[in-house]
């Protein structure tokens, strides 16, 4: 069980916690009323009691299966604590103390019931902890008033809504992703058909490029099911990484969202034949181009970069600043910031294959100033030239 902890520093919910005498004086009246755990074992969700610190007293069955883990391992701990949420510990008094959590579902649901104690409901994306392996959640959760010889409790339950968002994300990206890109396609080799002999060529070109982009579409879903899965195998192999952003220039200055911006290499440093897995890392660097492009308005530039000072880094620039509530979400799964939804998985993509299959990090810098940079960095040394 938890120490108690003293400091009060806080960027959203109170940061107290119960000593742990409190906590087991809570636990014991809980279990002498069996009515209240044959309850929270009838409920068709995973589900806990929490106590006002919003720290798990007991929990049923279902939450326990879900988790892997004993009630007894749970007590005093927080829930974004025992999901392994990657931002539980970046405070000293842990989940709901953080700046990330003033845009998380869970805490705000136990925020406006400890405020008007009335049950809330909301929805919550939760990255895991790099560390656990663990896939990325998406949860509707519940905080529903409880009262034990008149004290005050509440039941929090949560429901894995993270194949229905995935089914939903892959739907959107199918009917509007790879059906312009087969619009296109179909529209090109009709003007193929007609061409002069001079203009084949350029429309053969356009034809094979958007060809291309569709099968990578598909290919990117299957990577990323099976990346979440812990089923992606990398291949290693030599790659250019000049000629790599190249190619990226040229998939995608052609796309609707390029339509009046502009996509160019402003650096390549040191040798560029690196050792890692090529179809990752372009999936990698695709969504950023992407990215930065929906982000970019007419008449500005998207940047590619690539650098080996003693590190290997990737960046992807564009002019736009990033405000605080996408900054903090950004590598969410199901988070966008799109009209109508969007896709919402880019960015967790880009994190989840960076980190768990090439091994090196992903981070960014935005500002008004500078505009936002998305920097890849990957292990190992480039091979020489």
């Amino acid at each position: 069980m938890p120490a108690a902890r003293c400091s009060r520093s806080t960027s959203f919910a109170p940061a107290e916690r119960a000593d742990p005498a409190t906590l087991e004086a809570q636990r014991a009246m809980i279990a002498s009323e069996p009515l209240v755990r044959e309850m929270l074992e009838a409920f068709p969700e995973p589900a806990v009691i929490l106590n006002a610190e919003r720290q798990i007293l007991v929990a049923n069955r279902k939450m326990q299966e879900m988790l892997g883990r004993e009630e007894e391992r749970m007590a005093g701990c927080r829930i974004g604590e025992v999901l392994r949420c990657e931002h539980a510990d970046d405070e000293p008094n842990g989940c709901g103390t953080t700046r990330f959590c003033r845009n998380c579902g869970a805490a705000k649901a136990m925020v406006r019931f400890g405020a008007t104690g009335r049950a809330a409901v909301d929805e919550c994306r939760i990255v895991r902890d790099p560390a656990s392996r663990l896939p990325a959640l998406d949860l509707r959760v519940w905080a529903s008033p409880l009262a034990v010889r008149g004290e005050r409790f509440a039941i929090f339950a949560v429901r894995d809504t993270s194949d229905e968002k995935r089914r939903a994300v892959l739907e959107r990206i199918f009917f509007h992703d790879v059906l312009n890109a087969a619009g296109g396609l179909q529209g090109l080799i009709g003007l193929l058909l007609e061409a002069e002999p001079d203009e084949r060529e350029e429309f053969g070109n356009m034809a094979r490029l958007l060809s291309e982009q569709i099968v990578e579409e598909i290919g990117a879903q299957r990577d990323l099911v099976a990346a979440e899965g812990g089923e992606l195998e990398p291949e290693l192999r030599e790659v250019d990484a000049a000629k790599l952003l190249e190619y990226l220039v040229a998939v995608h200055e052609r796309q609707p969202i390029a339509a009046a911006r502009h996509i160019r290499i402003t650096a390549t440093e040191g040798a560029t034949l690196i050792l890692t897995d090529e179809v990752i890392l372009r999936r990698v660097l695709g969504n950023l181009v992407k990215n930065a492009l929906e982000a970019s308005t007419a008449g500005e530039t998207v940047s590619l970069a690539f650098r080996n000072e003693g590190a290997l880094e990737f960046r992807v620039h564009n002019d736009a600043v990033m405000p605080d509530v996408v900054r903090d979400q950004i590598f969410q799964r199901s988070f966008t910031t799109k009209p109508g939804g969007g896709r919402g998985i880019g960015t967790y993509s880009i994190k989840l294959l960076t980190e768990r299959y090439l091994g090196g990090s992903v981070s960014f810098t935005t500002s008004a100033k500078g505009g936002t940079t998305f920097t890849v960095s990957l292990p190992g040394v480039a091979r020489s030239d």
